[in-house]
Formats: structure tokens, C-alpha cells, sequence
């Protein structure tokens, strides 16, 4: 454990702002699910479904800004800042290629894109018509969030919370008078809602671009690195941010593969799973805002040659990531019946949506810890391809192989498939525990600024 008063103060420095900015991001995404919900089950599916392209690209996103994070948070502690532009020139670059490829899923097929989730051809209409819209978004969502993600390695936090502060109040002002066509605005249903995330996230793109050219001092955007050659820094980043990607793909491939199997059990299901993630998000964002700043402190302590500082702060984080898991337990408990009651749900979906955050609740603490494992202290010593190993094996080789059977051999009710579904977070906690109390994950992936040039 880290002692000193000054350390904490700098923790809740950090944590702060990106739990603020996390509990924004959610605010999005629950408000979106409100509004959709309150124009029935079906709309609130439809959605739901279509979003699930939105939620791979993000996973990719931010898989890509957390591996360039292992590089940078690390060259932040050695001081070089130029290794640091040159990873987010790299980043950037795939980062852009791989929302262009979602956008033209979305905008060119996305009846087909529908079809992997659902058989519903109510729901399949009603996703239709929000992915053609939602999906232009994604080039500029690209852009803004890798960018406003890879920067919080380098301690600029407050930048993210005011952007998505200013998208977030304007997409409910836009969501209320497009959806319901209020202020002479015609009345758009579904459409509505992806015509104002349409709206804010070019914002977001427009907002963080001036940020990045006019205000940041510390890590200069620049475009001629979207183009860089440097052989050395570029096998770093595949060896450090493959992994990550490939975690964050896994991970979110397999959330989307637990949306299927609930699919196939009914639009009820498919309700109550939206609305249940969405209480979880909520409660959880002190927990990844804590993951987070973990990868920031430790990668940073690793790069400036301090490695006994990285691992007492290790300690230190993970013990307040449990912390903060059981707090979060508590508030899903409490809140369970009011968010619940926000929604117009029938007997049923109500009845899965309670049980299902029920499982959550229990199911919080065992997340925490193993977020603040993986997101904070591995990626952030350099560890990411242990912590890629260790989700992915659980979640596919243990959750979705528990639920899917449990769905389409045994036919167990909803909420037992549910159970079975978030599992991993249970099988992989011994795993964690013990990579962690090893040290093997404390590794220096900086090099010095002459060999980049090669």
C-alpha cells in the first residue's frame, strides 16, 4: 500500500473526471434507451440491436486507444513526448479505417447486420431505420474517442468530461424534440434518436479536433504521423496494442454473442438485458474510472524507472477497485425498483429486468476486481497479452458455452441463461488474484527516441 497523502490526492484527480465522464457516457446510452423504450418493446429493441454494431466499433476503439495507452502512459512517465504523437498517428490511422468499414455496414446493409441478432421482422424494421442514420456517425465517433481516450494516459482528463458533458446535454434536447416532435419538429420515432446522436457525436468530432490543434501543449496532434513508417515503434504497438485489441474484440464480440443468445429467447429478454446493462453502467463508472486511472499511475511509475512505487500503487488501486465494486453492488440493490419503473415493459420484461439486476448486483464485485486487474494493472505494466488470454478464454470458453446451452439444449428461463451468460467474472478472479500478486506484469516497453526514428 502507498502511504503518502499526496498519492491519493492524485488518484481522485484522476478518477474523478473519468468517472464523470463515464457516468456521462452512460447518461447517452440510458437516455437513448428511455426515449426508444417509452415508444414501445419493439422500438426499444430495435435499437437495442442496432447499437450492438456501435458497441463492436467502441470495443475496437477503445482497444486500440488502451493499447497505444501501454506505450504512452509509459514515454508520459520517461518525458518523451514525440514517441507519444507517433503512437497516436498510428493509432488514429486504424482507428479511422475501421469506423469507415462500420459505416458502410450500417448505411449499406444493415437489414443483414439486424439479422445476426434477431429473427423479429418488427424489430428488424424499427433497426433498420435508426442504423442508416446512427451509422454515418461512426467516422467522426472514430476520430473523438480514440483520441479523447489515449490522452488520459498522459493525465488530460478534464478535456472528455466537458466534450461529452456539452454532447450529452444536447442529445437529450435533440432526443425530446425529434423523437416526440416537439418545438415544431416533426415527429421522427427511432429515427429521431439516431439523427441526434448523429448530431452530437460530429460535434464531438468538431470539439475535439479545436482541442487538439489550438489548446493541448503537451501532445501535439499531428497529421503527417497518420502516415508514419517507423519500423521500430510500429512492431511496439502491434506487441503491446494487438493484445488489447484483441481483448477488447473478444470481450466485445462476446457481449454482443450474449445479446443473440437473449435474442432468440424473445424481445422481452432483449428489454430487460438493455435496461439491466444500463443500470450496471451507471453504477459502475467510479469502478472503470479506477481501472483506468490505475493504467495511468502504474504505467507511468513503470516508465520513470520506479518499479517498486508501480506495484505499491497496484495495491493500493485494487483494494479501492473492490472498494468500489461493493458500493456499486449496494446502488444497483437500491435502485433496482425506480429504474425499473422508468420504462413502459410488460409483466414479463419487468419481471426479467428485476431478476437480471439482481444477478448483476452479485456479479459487481467480482467485475471490479477483475477490471482494475486487467484494464488497470496489466495494461498498464505491459502485461496486455496475459490479460487478453484470461478474457477471452473465460468468456468464450466458459460463459457463452454455459449460456448457450443452457438456452438452446436445457430451455432454461431467461434469467438462469442470464446467470450463466456473465459467469466469467467468477471464473477468472483466481486467475487474476494470482497474476497479480506475481509481478510477472510489471514490464518497461519504452525505448530510446533515436531508435523510433528506425
Amino acid at each position: 500500500m502507498v502511504r503518502e497523502k499526496g498519492f491519493y490526492r492524485m488518484v481522485f484527480s484522476l478518477v474523478v473526471p473519468m468517472a464523470l465522464q463515464n457516468l456521462v457516457n452512460v447518461g447517452v446510452g440510458m437516455t437513448d434507451t428511455m426515449m426508444t423504450g417509452w415508444l414501445g418493446e419493439t422500438s426499444l429493441s430495435g435499437a437495442s440491436l442496432a447499437n450492438q454494431l456501435m458497441f463492436i466499433l467502441t470495443i475496437i476503439v477503445f482497444g486500440l486507444a488502451s493499447g497505444a495507452s501501454v506505450l504512452t502512459a509509459q514515454y508520459w512517465g520517461k518525458g518523451d513526448k514525440d514517441a507519444i504523437s507517433r503512437v497516436i498517428g498510428i493509432a488514429m490511422r486504424f482507428s479511422l479505417l475501421v469506423a469507415a468499414l462500420f459505416t458502410v455496414l450500417a448505411v449499406g446493409f444493415p437489414e443483414y447486420v439486424l439479422r445476426v441478432f434477431t429473427p423479429d421482422e418488427a424489430v428488424i424494421a424499427e433497426g433498420v431505420r435508426y442504423l442508416r442514420i446512427v451509422g454515418i456517425s461512426y467516422l467522426f465517433a472514430g476520430f473523438s474517442m480514440l483520441y479523447l481516450n489515449v490522452i488520459r494516459s498522459v493525465e488530460k482528463v478534464a478535456v472528455s468530461l466537458v466534450i461529452y458533458s456539452i454532447s450529452f446535454v444536447l442529445n437529450i434536447f435533440l432526443n425530446w424534440m425529434l423523437v416526440f416532435g416537439n418545438l415544431g419538429a416533426p415527429r421522427m420515432g427511432i429515427a429521431g434518436a439516431a439523427t441526434a446522436t448523429l448530431t452530437v457525436k460530429v460535434l464531438e468530432a468538431v470539439l475535439t479536433l479545436l482541442y487538439a490543434i489550438f489548446i493541448n501543449k503537451a501532445v501535439r496532434l499531428k497529421f503527417s504521423y497518420l502516415f508514419v513508417r517507423g519500423r521500430v515503434l510500429m512492431k511496439d504497438f502491434r506487441r503491446y496494442a494487438a493484445p488489447v485489441l484483441l481483448n477488447e474484440l473478444f470481450w466485445g464480440v462476446g457481449i454482443s454473442m450474449q445479446s443473440v443468445i437473449l435474442g432468440h429467447m424473445g424481445s422481452e429478454a432483449v428489454a430487460a438485458n438493455s435496461i439491466a446493462k444500463v443500470a450496471q453502467q451507471l453504477a459502475t463508472v467510479v469502478m472503470f474510472g479506477i481501472a483506468n486511472s490505475t493504467a495511468v499511475i502504474v504505467g507511468k511509475a513503470i516508465g520513470a524507472g520506479n518499479q517498486d512505487y508501480a506495484k505499491k500503487a497496484a495495491g493500493s488501486l485494487m483494494r479501492l477497485g473492490v472498494i468500489a465494486g461493493v458500493a456499486a453492488m449496494g446502488i444497483i440493490l437500491l435502485c433496482r425498483p425506480l429504474i425499473a419503473s422508468m420504462y413502459d415493459l410488460s409483466d414479463t420484461a419487468m419481471a426479467y429486468t428485476m431478476t437480471m439486476m439482481l444477478i448483476l448486483a452479485f456479479y459487481t464485485p467480482l467485475q471490479s476486481f477483475n477490471t482494475t486487474a486487467i484494464i488497470g494493472v496489466m495494461r498498464g505494466g505491459g502485461d496486455s497479452k496475459f490479460g487478453m488470454y484470461l478474457d477471452a478464454i473465460t468468456l468464450w470458453g466458459v460463459a457463452l458455452v454455459l449460456g448457450s446451452l443452457g438456452a438452446f439444449v436445457f430451455h432454461l428461463s431467461v434469467p438462469m441463461v442470464y446467470f450463466l451468460l456473465i459467469s466469467d467474472e467468477l471464473a477468472k478472479i483466481f486467475f487474476g488474484i494470482r497474476r497479480v500478486r506475481s509481478g510477472k506484469w510489471l514490464t518497461n516497453v519504452t525505448r530510446e527516441h533515436a531508435v523510433l526514428e528506425g
